[in-house]
């Protein structure tokens, strides 16, 4: 999945002649706390809600504000994991996506992004949640893959975890089972240390619905 493949539409790029009330309403519209800059066609930046506060002139022209963000941007043809890194790493909420001579083309929104994570991941199949604690020098996804289908089932998503400082990493699978039973006795069989399991609807749902209350909170802020 390419970034050009994720643009939202809805989203209206901030003209350096627009004022600050102006974009600040556009942002609460659109319920995100940052929006592009364009002069003439090409990004000149991205502004975000603080420096529309700290400047303290709503009425002034935003190409007048300072812009303490630097200008974050990805280009039509990189990848999706591209375009999450720079948006965590950024911390923000929209991404915009340029050309290689800075022409404005669009904007990927966090929400977008998240959309798209719930379809790589399958968070919409029906199947079970199992999470395996494994030393990285042990982890083998093939071995993983191969119990999970030996109880004739199948992976449909997989999350690594590493932690700072240690080789444990934990392995976070969806199968598309709702009876986890036989697969967990077959990793118990292994060795393997499982640290939690999902396997009723109804905890599946409570999981979701608990991430999806903690996004609905965060994009509000």
């Amino acid at each position: 999945m390419l970034a050009k493949d994720l643009f939202n539409e809805e989203v209206i790029p901030a003209k350096t002649t627009d004022i600050g009330d102006t974009v600040l309403s556009l942002m609460e519209e659109l319920k995100v706390s940052h929006l592009p800059v364009v002069s003439e066609g090409r990004l000149v930046g991205l502004i975000s809600e603080t420096d529309i506060y700290n400047a303290d002139k709503p009425d002034t022209p935003i190409g007048k504000y300072r812009l303490t963000l630097p200008k974050p941007y990805v280009l039509p043809s990189q990848h999706y994991y591209d375009v999450i890194r720079v948006a965590t790493t950024g911390n923000l909420t929209l991404v915009p996506v340029t050309d290689e001579n800075d022409n404005y083309l669009g904007c990927i929104t966090l929400l977008r992004i998240v959309d798209m994570l719930a379809e790589l991941s399958s968070v919409r199949q029906p199947g079970g949640i199992i999470v395996l604690e494994v030393n990285s020098h042990n982890y083998s996804m093939s071995e993983i893959a191969r119990i999970v289908e030996s109880n004739d089932a199948r992976v449909l998503s997989t999350f690594i975890t590493s932690f700072p400082d240690s080789t444990r990493l934990e392995v976070t699978i969806k199968v598309n089972k709702i009876d986890l039973s036989p697969i967990i006795q077959t990793f118990n069989r292994y060795n393997y240390i499982i640290t939690a399991s999902f396997s009723e609807e109804s905890q599946l749902d409570e999981l979701l619905h608990s991430r999806y209350e903690s996004l609905m909170n965060y994009l509000n802020i």
